[in-house]
């Protein structure tokens, strides 16, 4: 493996589940880095392990047409990338890993061992088949594009802001302004990091390209490109904002019902992330809508026509995309450590305009969070965060994220945290 790779956080997780799932299934956005991080454990392991694509056309139809010949011409242990293009292919492995165990338990004893390494980028139809052919066979991991923690090697935690926890957390590296929406511009995709000098206008072009040919015209069927990428650009214009289909399609020229499908197909694709309101039943009049976040920062940069972090820095949209970057860097500290954030993440907003911008829910403690880009936050951003109190949870601070340079109190029981410690 070369020395420009980055160490990944779910690398722990996948030396756990090596040898004792006979499948490990990585699923994640396209060019997130999932065959590499299998490359990278493959390379540290005596055995050979090989690798074929199904990006391939004649790999995908052999596949396809033929999946026993295709398993048996291959060997194991394999790495098999995007094997969604042939689902069939489930079915047989199922066969093979039987087999094993079978061999295991009444043949010579050799232990099954991890056979088939799977990734793919189209989370529920490559769910769909894997709960239906493999269950109990495979073990699961998803992957988003590289973290700040990973891009500065640092360890990544579950980010949960008990002040008493986050003062004993090693912080990033003190950044101005300037490099910090340096880095929201870029974004995280890792082939970004590894080529210091690729144009990043140019890669995401390429991106969305192959993106609509691969991942999307393989769920949908879109008759007019243009349409959906008025839609996808649409949305990034409202990456930290509620979710409302109606408004989306009157400005794209669509029904709501296929704004509703296309948005599923871009949360299914690991594209955006759709942050749920916190219900309760003691707090009336709820909004149940929820929040859109792109996980990719530099995507959304680029599909909103920026050219430049400069001109991003100063612009109305400053804003939300650094309230989409710090959002979408705590849902990938859960997720690289195998935690859902679905489970654990939300936010608060009522019909009287109460609206606190995240919620975090762990072991029945609820903190209340603000994100802002200023550094000096004053009283005003916590007067929402008594509303926590009708939740019948436990509520042990509250704390607004925010480009301050140390940890400080605004009251007793809440406080100013740098951008440093997500």
């Amino acid at each position: 493996m070369p020395n420009n790779y980055i160490h990944r956080t779910i690398e722990s997780k996948l030396e756990e589940m090596y040898g004792n799932f006979p499948a490990i299934l990585i699923t994640g956005a396209r060019q997130s880095g999932k065959s590499t991080v299998l490359q990278y454990i493959a390379s540290q392991k005596k055995e050979q392990i090989k690798e074929v694509s199904l990006d391939d056309l004649n790999e995908r139809m052999m596949a396809i047409e033929d999946p026993e010949t295709f398993l048996r011409s291959h060997g194991v242990p394999l790495i098999i990338d995007e094997f969604q293009y042939a689902p069939n292919l489930l079915s047989y492995m199922k066969l093979k890993i039987d087999e094993a165990r079978k061999n295991e338990m009444f043949g010579d004893g050799k232990k099954v061992g991890t056979l088939y390494f799977l990734t793919g980028s189209q989370v529920f139809e490559t769910m769909e088949n894997i709960t239906e052919s493999l269950a109990g066979r495979v073990g699961i991991i998803d992957l988003y594009p590289l973290s700040t923690r990973e891009i500065y090697k640092l360890k990544e935690d579950i980010f949960i802001p008990d002040i008493d926890k986050i003062k004993t957390k090693e912080p990033l590296k003190y950044e101005y302004m300037d490099s910090i929406f340096d880095r929201i511009f870029r974004g995280s995709y890792p082939e970004l990091y590894k080529n210091a000098e690729i144009n990043i206008e140019t890669y995401f072009s390429s991106y969305l390209r192959t993106y609509i040919e691969r991942d999307v015209r393989k769920i949908i069927n879109i008759q007019n490109e243009p349409k959906f990428l008025k839609f996808i650009s649409t949305l990034a214009a409202r990456t930290g904002q509620e979710f409302n289909a109606f408004d989306i399609a009157k400005d794209v020229g669509i029904d709501s019902e296929t704004v509703s499908k296309w948005t599923g197909v871009l949360s299914n694709t690991y594209i955006i992330f759709l942050l749920q309101p916190h219900m309760n039943n003691n707090v009336g009049r709820i909004i149940k809508r929820p929040k859109i976040y792109f996980m990719d920062t530099g995507l959304a940069c680029y599909l909103t026509g920026y050219v430049s972090s400069d001109t991003l820095q100063r612009s109305a949209y400053s804003g939300q995309i650094f309230e989409t970057y710090v959002i979408s860097e705590i849902v990938k500290s859960y997720t690289n450590n195998q935690r859902d954030p679905k489970k654990h993440l939300y936010y608060y907003r009522d019909n009287n305009g109460k609206e606190i911008d995240l919620l975090i829910i762990d072991q029945n403690n609820i903190y209340p969070i603000e994100i802002k880009k200023g550094a000096n936050p004053d009283k005003n951003s916590v007067k929402n965060f008594n509303i926590v109190k009708r939740f019948e949870m436990s509520s042990p601070n509250g704390c607004v994220i925010c480009l301050t340079k140390d940890i400080h109190a605004i009251d007793d029981r809440n406080y100013m945290i740098p951008i440093e410690y997500i």
